[in-house]
C-alpha cells in the first residue's frame, strides 16, 4: 500500500473545468472518501490518479513516485467501477483469477489459487466460486468486482460509487463489508460517492468537492460539526440542515454579518409555546418506526427536525422553539464563528 499526493491538479473538458487546482494528500492505509454531487469532479479525480486521463496542470505521486506521465499499468492502481464489469462467460473463480494471469505478474498456478481463495473468503463469496457471473445476484456480483481488485494487492484501490446501483439493504451490508476489508488488509482506499451515509460510516477522512475544487477536508465528525460553508453543511446530516434568515428565531449573540442561520435537529429545543422565545406550528408528522420526522412552520419558514418517536406529537399543534449553538453564515455562504465578523 502507498500514500497518494495530488498537487495543483486541473483538468478541462470542452472548456469546462472538471478539476480545479486540486491538492490533496491521502495517507498510507487510509479510507478516504471524496463527497460531492454529480459534476463535482469526483470520477475525473479518480481517472487522473489511475492514469485514464492526463491532467492539464499539476502532478500525481503514488508511494513517493511521480506518476503524472506514467501509463495506467505502471501505477499499480485497482479501479472498482459503478457497474460490475465482470466477464459473464467466466466463473467467479476465473473472474477473480483473471488479473493475476498477466505475464507481468509471473505467478504460478498454485500461487494464483491461494490468493483467489483467500480473497473469496474475505468478500464472503467462496460458496460461489464455481458459478458463472450471470448466476449471481447484484450484491454477489459487486463482491466479485471488489474481490477482483483486492486480489491484485495494488498500491491503492480506487472505487467509483460501487454500491450506488444496489438496493438499500445490500448497500448497508456492503458498507460494513468494505470497511471491514479495508481495516483487515490495511489498504489505502479512495472512494467517491454522492451518498453522505456512505461517507459518514466508512471514511477515515472526507474531502468535499464543489465544482472541481476541494473546499474542505477532515474527519466525518469535524466536517459535520464545523462546516466551512453552507455548501459543506448541506452535504452531511439527515434530515438536511435547515437554513433560516437571521432573526427568524432568536439565536442569542449572532456574530456581526450573519445572514443565514444553520439549524440541525440537535440545535433545537421544543417547548411550551407560552414560554419559548419563538412560536411555531407542527405541519406534518412522519413516523418511520425508529425515527419521527417533524415538519415545523416558523413564520412561513419550514424546518424538518428529528423527534423522539415515543413522544406524542400531532399536526397543527403549536410548539415553542429555542436554539442552542446553531451555525452562522455570511451572505456569501462562508461560516462565521462566534466572536468573528463576516468577511467584507
Amino acid at each position: 500500500m502507498a500514500d497518494v499526493r495530488l498537487k495543483g491538479l486541473s483538468k478541462t473538458f470542452n472548456k469546462r473545468l472538471a478539476v480545479d487546482d486540486l491538492s490533496l494528500d491521502i495517507r498510507h492505509g487510509e479510507f478516504f472518501v471524496l463527497l460531492g454531487p454529480t459534476g463535482a469532479g469526483k470520477t475525473t479525480t479518480l481517472r487522473l490518479i489511475a492514469g485514464l486521463e492526463r491532467p492539464d496542470k499539476g502532478s500525481v505521486s503514488i508511494g513517493g513516485r511521480d506518476v503524472t506521465h506514467s501509463e495506467p499499468a505502471e501505477r499499480d492502481c485497482a479501479f472498482v467501477f459503478q457497474q460490475y464489469s465482470l466477464y459473464p462467460h467466466l466463473t467467479v473463480y476465473d473472474n477473480l483469477a483473471f488479473p493475476l494471469k498477466s505475464p507481468l505478474r509471473r505467478l504460478s498456478k498454485e500461487d494464483i489459487d491461494v490468493r483467489v481463495r483467500e480473497v473469496a473468503e474475505t468478500v464472503h463469496i467462496s460458496h460461489k466460486l464455481d458459478s458463472k457471473a450471470t448466476q449471481l445476484s447484484g450484491g454477489e456480483m459487486q463482491r466479485v468486482g471488489i474481490g477482483r481488485a483486492l486480489v491484485r494487492r495494488p498500491n491503492i484501490y480506487l472505487m467509483d460509487e460501487p454500491l450506488s446501483s444496489l438496493d438499500a439493504r445490500l448497500r448497508s451490508d456492503l458498507r460494513l463489508e468494505l470497511k471491514r476489508i479495508q481495516q483487515d488488509t490495511g489498504a489505502t482506499l479512495l472512494y467517491v460517492t454522492h451518498d453522505q451515509i456512505e461517507a459518514m460510516t466508512m471514511a477515515s477522512r472526507i474531502g468535499i468537492l464543489e465544482n472541481g475544487r476541494l473546499v474542505q477536508c477532515g474527519t466525518p465528525r469535524e466536517i459535520y460539526e464545523n462546516p466551512a460553508s453552507v455548501y459543506v453543511a448541506t452535504r452531511l446530516g439527515t434530515p438536511r440542515i435547515n437554513l433560516l434568515p437571521a432573526g427568524v428565531i432568536p439565536a442569542g449573540s449572532e456574530p456581526t454579518g450573519t445572514s443565514v442561520i444553520g439549524v440541525r435537529t440537535e440545535h433545537v429545543v421544543l417547548g411550551d409555546p407560552s414560554s419559548s422565545a419563538s412560536k411555531a406550528r407542527i405541519g406534518k408528522v412522519e413516523r418511520l418506526g425508529d425515527q419521527t420526522f417533524l415538519h415545523v412552520d416558523v413564520e412561513g419558514h419550514k424546518l424538518v427536525l428529528l423527534a423522539d418517536p415515543h413522544v406524542a406529537l400531532e399536526a397543527d399543534r403549536a410548539v415553542g422553539l429555542s436554539l442552542r449553538a446553531p451555525l452562522f453564515f455570511a451572505a456569501d455562504g462562508a461560516r462565521i464563528h462566534a466572536g468573528q465578523e463576516a468577511r467584507q
